[in-house]
């Protein structure tokens, strides 16, 4: 079938009842979350590649409520045992390092169902147990562990006509050489078995018909083969390593009775993978995602987390994802340079504990975009927290903050809250040129403070200055290209300053967190862009001039602790969301995000909790808050996404 060219009856009958089965799929999640429960779902709690530090009172979803969870690691004898890292795998992760009593404790655990388990050195890694934390009180769990059988009274394994592999490894102390460092990674490194290298000699002999020789080289080839399995168990056997496996679909609609059509976006598959290695002083996290079809698309990154506690924190990672479209857009495959787009990314940031009344915070992102004409970008950014007393939560916050952002970076680059999607949406630039990136300055003041009942209560006030702003175009035909739900076009509306205030106020009431936030900014443009011309024949709206914008953003999130259900509803008012009708002008309008997870313990096994999720948004922007006052109100008709499947967490 030639691109564009209407199908024949036969195969627009075949291809309708293929889109049908994919939806009676997606059809059959939704129903079976309705049962469940009523409502909808939480974020899927996984680790995040962390940003630059957040303003704790205006971040969008805080837990729950706060839930205590203690137990205590003991060995097969009873006696408690120290510096063992135990893990709670849930409706989020947490880990703790037990103290010289063999004590531990997670602190603010939303209630549900955890997977905990204990890793110590020297100990075999136990069973995990599944331990329900409930709303009221705290719960208590034992784990006990099993002391490895030393090596030294193990017995040789042979490996079939090759000889003894595991042979007690020389320490350096024993060999008299020069003592290094005393970390973890050094003691291994001591204690392995030294490789055959340092043990023997070697030289080119010939064989001839000396079988002596022969049964020399298969045992030296034996130390070998023994050698490197032995490296391999003695770094890795002690982790402990836990993850999270998605298996979704997700799909994308304009209308309801576009579902059901030809125009409809066709529904992809969705496999996310995350693989953590927690430690007594940071974790280790590997997260990948891809989706195949006419768009095959991945992203992988990895980071490092050193916890908090400490008085310098920091975190570091790098990301990489890659798109390429197989599809008979004609417009999408000409804004692609052959057919794929690459973008990379890494960040890192520090946080420091000066005192107890004083923190710094800094750091930057620099990512790589093979498709702009400016390919590197950089994000730097710094905070500065004052507690001015130590018995007091409130909190003084200036933050200073540069952002280069380019087009279409939302597919590539990993959100930090919410769920990981690899791209999954084409893009082209709505007038001739090179893609422009979006640059915003921002200063921004918070003060906020807890008062009783768990009432949380922010003040903010900002400024900023936004070069190039990104504007996001959905549903607009360009020539004789039908518009299609999985494709936009962007462009810039020009530059702009803005000033602003807010206020949030959140509470926790038993399982439930609301929080309001109010905001109201005044903007100034000063330049149209080069896109001006043809951004007024395809949405006039988005061409703004001085104006003052009134944002209510509402979030409710609820964990119904009887059936381990968890919701989420972010509910977006503003006065100038830019309308569907190019020549109307920018009017009230509303943006959502919907969210249930609903835990399946009767699939639970082999250590594994297993999850469905549903989930419905139009919101086009994962952060609310670190964006431009314009960032998502010139995002003209976003369809909404419908995302449905199992989560599994081992």
């Amino acid at each position: 079938m030639v691109a564009g060219n209407r199908p024949t009856p036969g195969l627009e009958k075949g291809m309708t009842m293929m889109r049908i089965g994919s939806w009676f799929s997606i059809g059959v999640m939704v129903c079976a979350g309705a049962a469940a429960t009523p409502a909808q779902a939480q974020r899927a709690s996984v680790p995040q590649v962390a940003k630059a530090p957040q303003l704790p009172s205006f971040s969008r979803v805080t837990p729950v409520t706060s839930v205590e969870l203690h137990g205590e690691v003991k060995d097969d004898l009873g006696k408690p045992l120290s510096g063992a890292v135990v893990s709670a795998q849930g409706s989020t992760s947490a880990f703790a390092v037990s103290d010289k009593d063999g004590r531990f404790i997670f602190r603010s655990l939303p209630p549900g169902p955890y997977l905990v388990r204990a890793h110590l050195q020297d100990y075999l890694q136990g069973r995990g147990r599944v331990v329900q934390v409930g709303p009221d009180g705290r719960t208590t769990s034992i784990i006990e562990l099993t002391r490895r059988v030393d090596a030294s009274t193990t017995p040789a394994v042979v490996a079939a006509s090759v000889g003894s592999v595991d042979a007690p490894a020389r320490t350096a102390e024993a060999e008299g050489e020069e003592q290094h460092g005393h970390d973890e990674l050094a003691w291994r490194l001591r204690r392995v078995k030294r490789s055959v290298l340092k043990e023997a000699q070697t030289t080119l002999v010939d064989l001839g018909d000396d079988d002596s020789l022969l049964e020399d080289s298969l045992s030296t080839l034996g130390r070998m083969v023994g050698g490197s399995a032995r490296l391999a168990s003695t770094l890795f056997a002690d982790l402990s390593v836990s993850g999270q496996l998605n298996l979704l679909a997700s799909t994308s609609f304009d209308r309801p009775e576009d579902l059901f059509s030809l125009s409809a976006d066709t529904p992809h598959n969705v496999a996310y993978l995350a693989i953590e290695a927690p430690g007594a002083d940071g974790d280790w996290t590997m997260r990948g995602t891809v989706t195949q079809g006419d768009l095959a698309s991945w992203i992988l990154a990895g980071s490092y987390v050193r916890h908090r506690p400490t008085a310098h924190a920091y975190e570091a990672g790098v990301s990489y994802a890659m798109q390429r479209y197989l599809g008979g857009n004609g417009e999408a495959l000409a804004a692609m340079r052959d057919g794929s787009r690459r973008v990379g990314a890494m960040y890192a940031m520090d946080h420091w504990t000066v005192s107890p009344q004083l923190s710094v915070g800094y750091g930057a992102k620099y990512a790589r975009y093979d498709y702009l004409a400016d390919k590197g970008l950089w994000s730097p950014r710094a905070t500065v927290t004052v507690r001015p007393r130590s018995h007091d939560s409130l909190a003084v916050r200036a933050t200073v903050l540069h952002r280069e952002s380019a087009p279409g970076a939302e597919e590539f680059l990993p959100p930090s809250v919410g769920l990981w999607l690899p791209p999954e949406r084409t893009f082209s630039q709505v007038s001739r040129g090179p893609f422009l990136p979006e640059r915003h300055d921002q200063i921004e003041v918070a003060v906020d403070r807890e008062w009783a009942g768990q009432v949380i209560v922010g003040v903010r006030a900002f400024t900023e200055r936004v070069e190039d702003q990104v504007v996001t175009l959905f549903g607009v035909a360009v020539g004789d290209t039908p518009a299609e739900v999985g494709h936009y076009q962007v462009g810039s509306a020009g530059d702009f300053g803005a000033r602003g205030w807010g206020v949030m106020v959140t509470r926790a009431v038993g399982n439930v967190r609301a929080s309001v936030d109010y905001t109201q900014s005044q903007t100034r443009w000063r330049r149209r862009s080069r896109d001006a011309e043809s951004l007024s024949t395809l949405a006039a709206s988005v061409l703004r001039s001085d104006e003052r914008i009134h944002d209510l953003t509402a979030s409710l999130e609820s964990i119904v602790a009887p059936t381990s259900t968890r919701v989420l509803v972010v509910y977006k008012l503003n006065t100038a969301f830019s309308p569907v009708l190019a020549e109307a002008s920018p009017s009230p309008s509303v943006r959502f995000d919907v969210q249930v997870n609903q835990a399946l313990p009767f699939l639970n096994f082999m250590n594994a909790q297993w999850e469905m999720l549903v989930a419905v948004s139009n919101l086009f922007k994962e952060e609310l808050y670190e964006n431009s006052v314009y960032d998502e109100l010139l995002v003209v008709r976003p369809p909404k996404r419908v995302l449905g499947g199992v989560t599994v967490r081992f």
